[in-house]
């Protein structure tokens, strides 16, 4: 581990080369429908043909394809398979089941087990598979039941074991690899906690203002500002059951994310992106995410020099753990002293996986992802991961994009009548919005005044608080410097918000089975 940090510090910000590796001349072409006779992939060229000419299934099943948005164009034979259809039918290579039962979801993975016993799910991917090869399945979250299923159907799983991306995604086991790779937390201790008065002997070192957060969570929904006893008190239930929590001193920060994919020839990084968190227009949670920001000036160059270099470093940890493939880091950024905190692990394709596939140095190379699934073929590769590195550092491999994660903020509960479609939409010079025109990608989105909206809630869903309504991705930023949303970035959800339109439930077993839906079943993340 020490020689490969030794090797990348003297290589990594070295100004980069040409976007693309040359093929060598004696390369084969590799075959990828299951043969195993091909000669060893050695560069980026080789990686692209391998994909081009793919022939076997691969497949990313989910609650919605907005986490990996057109990585179709690049792998062929490349299907989603999804709950919601946010396409309404016109997008060729995402697979909905036309049928729905009813269901009461508490997870991602209970999606995803669903979908994979549907009968039209199943013979969907029976007709393209290939005797008792199935193909490879991707997820945004999966568990011990998915693995089963998908063993049952003859479907590969592009990721490690349910258990060991259990064990990762913990919060607590996060700080402790960080601490072992040398990649620092904001001042912590990890304690259980079974009253206000222990939640202070423990912190006594940390200040009066604290943030807890218990092992597993998202988008806010686990982390707990605490400055007074009132404020552990609205929380302590959910403190007190846990067998251990993340407790940490509050600083003055700025959240920031980068993801990344460890191979086996080392772990491949992508650019720092800023984070929105906490925007009362955007989301109800406090300290919940609500979007990114890719740019080439995110933070001080020495800021993203350190995050890159302890993305790495834990990237090459995970190795020791028994982790490959793709993850992403959130990083706390101390405005005051400008240390570089470790913020939490997501063993996984996440929200800011739309951006981090579509950036400039994506399409001069290959989307991240696509090391994923390398990673997780039968292929035997050696590529230069050191120059791959080096190249994505630099700044002119980074353009501008920004997107908004926007959900129901109210505490209401109705029916949706009217939701804005998929596709490209235009902001006119008074700040109104209107659909343009159909596209499923983000990049038809051509200039700032243009956006791609993804709809996830549409007309007949039940619209909740925390309900997501839907993403847009636009071109060039969102925020200013303060981090505080731009005149611009209001227009859009004021617009995009105003497409919506919901009719208040009257009938009292509708109106029963919506705020069960809600505050049970339904109420969590599906991005």
């Amino acid at each position: 581990m020490l020689e490969s940090l030794v090797r990348l510090l003297r290589r990594l910000f070295r100004p980069g080369d040409s976007a693309t590796a040359s093929t060598p001349a004696d390369a084969a072409t590799p075959a990828i429908d299951g043969a195993t006779t091909m000669n060893k992939i050695t560069s980026i060229a080789d990686v692209r043909r391998h994909f081009r000419n793919n022939k076997e299934p691969v497949y990313f099943i989910s609650a919605t394809n907005f986490n990996l948005l057109g990585i179709g164009d690049w792998v062929s034979n490349f299907r989603h398979i999804n709950y919601i259809d946010c396409f309404e039918g016109q997008q060729r290579n995402v697979f909905v089941p036309k049928e729905k039962f009813p269901r009461d979801f508490e997870s991602i993975e209970d999606i995803n087990n669903y979908l994979l016993e549907h009968k039209e799910v199943i013979d969907f991917i029976q007709s393209r598979a290939d005797g008792d090869n199935a193909g490879t399945a991707a997820f945004l979250m999966f568990d011990e039941h998915t693995e089963a299923i998908c063993e049952q159907l003859g479907l590969k799983v592009a990721f490690p074991p349910a258990a060991l991306r259990q064990r990762m995604d913990n919060k607590i086991e996060t700080v402790r690899i960080g601490n072992k790779a040398g990649v620092p937390s904001v001042p912590n201790v990890l304690a259980k906690v079974g009253s206000y008065q222990e939640l202070c002997e423990v912190s006594k070192d940390l200040g009066n203002d604290l943030v807890v957060q218990t092992a597993f969570g998202d988008s806010g929904h686990t982390t707990f500002f605490i400055a007074s006893e009132d404020d552990y008190y609205k929380h302590a239930e959910e403190i007190e059951a846990e067998p251990e929590v993340k407790i940490m001193k509050c600083i003055n920060c700025r959240g920031s994310a980068i993801e990344a994919c460890a191979t086996r020839c080392g772990t491949v990084v992508g650019p720092l992106m800023t984070e929105l968190v906490g925007f009362k227009t955007l989301t109800p949670y406090k300290g919940g995410w609500c979007g990114n920001e890719m740019f080439a000036g995110a933070f001080t160059q020495e800021v993203r020099d350190k995050a890159r270099e302890y993305t790495f470093q834990f990237g090459e940890a995970l190795r020791d753990e028994g982790y490959r493939g793709y993850f992403e880091l959130d990083f706390l950024i101390d405005m005051d002293t400008g240390e570089v905190y470790l913020g939490e692990l997501n063993p996984r394709v996440t929200g800011a996986s739309s951006l981090t596939n579509v950036a400039a140095f994506a399409h001069s190379d290959i989307p991240l992802f696509l090391f994923h699934l390398l990673e997780f073929s039968d292929l035997d590769f050696d590529l230069d991961i050191d120059e791959i590195n080096e190249r994505w550092s630099h700044p002119d491999s980074v353009d501008s994009w920004s997107q908004l994660v926007i959900k129901h903020t109210e505490e209401s509960v109705d029916l949706l009548t009217q939701a804005p479609r998929t596709g490209v939409w235009r902001m006119n010079e008074d700040g109104t919005i209107a659909y343009d025109h159909y596209s499923y990608h983000p990049h038809a989105a051509e200039n700032d005044q243009e956006a791609f909206f993804l709809r996830i809630s549409g007309a007949g869903d039940f619209r909740y608080e925390g309900a997501d309504l839907g993403i847009l991705i636009t071109r060039g930023r969102l925020m200013d410097d303060d981090f505080q949303l731009t005149e611009r970035a209001k227009a859009w959800i004021a617009g995009i918000r105003g497409k919506y339109a919901g009719q208040a439930l009257q009938d009292p077993v509708v109106e029963e089975v919506a705020v069960s839906h809600a505050v049970g079943g339904g109420n969590f993340k599906i991005l």
